[in-house]
């Protein structure tokens, strides 16, 4: 029985050899492709669960391949990249991947990032009622952010980050919780992942991000999202 199906994409027959040998060993279903273009026509025609897709490719790069995937679906995405750096990471996280791995890579770490991007957290795949922050209406079950009229798209881990601070308003949310609730996990520590989504998410909620009114930092800790109070909820009264 299968446990996924997988379509990887990498311009380096030996990559997709290797990938296809050890992921098969592991139970998924693989499919390979050599560039961006014939990964989008893939996915056109055949239905995936995970792409690890590699961000240097001539053509259609990586990065490009991932946004147009990511405009029109919530698949998880994996980037595979040769340079391990923040920039790296940055620049996948923006495109709308879901994590990133660094070549060469060890293999029992792949398979542990490949299960966490698959797996969906009991909160983060339920419906939820839309959030209002004044002119702001997020609708999770859309992934949609509408604020004053233009409305605005939110990547997978963009809703689920969201999704998280909005279940815990008011409260603080520890960089720790917040990775391993969206991410799983293995991923206390990965506080660059959270930056770059928080710095995304305030680009869509925020009128200005620079001066965040929603999404708020709490110095050294977490975030912090400030939620008005709804209108089935309890007010005092000044007697």
């Amino acid at each position: 029985m299968s446990v996924g199906r997988v379509l990887v994409v990498d311009d380096d027959p030996q990559i997709r050899r290797v990938m296809k040998v050890t992921l098969t060993g592991q139970g998924y279903e693989v499919t390979a492709a050599m560039t961006g273009e014939a990964a989008l026509q893939l996915l056109r025609e055949r239905a995936f669960d995970l792409v690890l897709l590699d961000m240097n490719m001539p053509g259609v790069g990586g990065l490009e391949t991932c946004r147009v995937i990511r405009a029109g679906s919530e698949i998880a995405i994996i980037m595979l990249t040769v340079r391990d750096t923040e920039a790296d990471k940055v620049a996948a996280l923006d495109a709308g991947a879901d994590d990133f791995v660094t070549k060469p890579f060890n293999t029992p770490e792949l398979l542990a990032r490949m299960r966490a991007a698959l797996r969906r957290s009991p909160w983060a795949s339920t419906a939820s009622t839309p959030l209002v922050l004044g002119d702001l209406v997020v609708d999770f079950a859309a992934r949609r952010v509408v604020r004053s009229g233009q409305e605005t798209r939110l990547t997978p881990k963009e809703l689920d980050v969201l999704r998280y601070l909005a279940a815990h308003g008011n409260t603080v949310v520890t960089h720790r919780e917040l990775l391993q609730a969206v991410w799983g996990p293995d991923y206390g520590d990965e506080v660059d992942y959270l930056r770059v989504i928080v710095n995304q998410l305030r680009k869509k909620i925020e009128p200005t991000p620079s001066e965040p009114r929603h999404l708020l930092t709490e110095p050294w800790v977490g975030y912090r999202l400030s939620v008005p109070p709804q209108a089935d909820e309890p007010t005092l009264r000044k007697s």
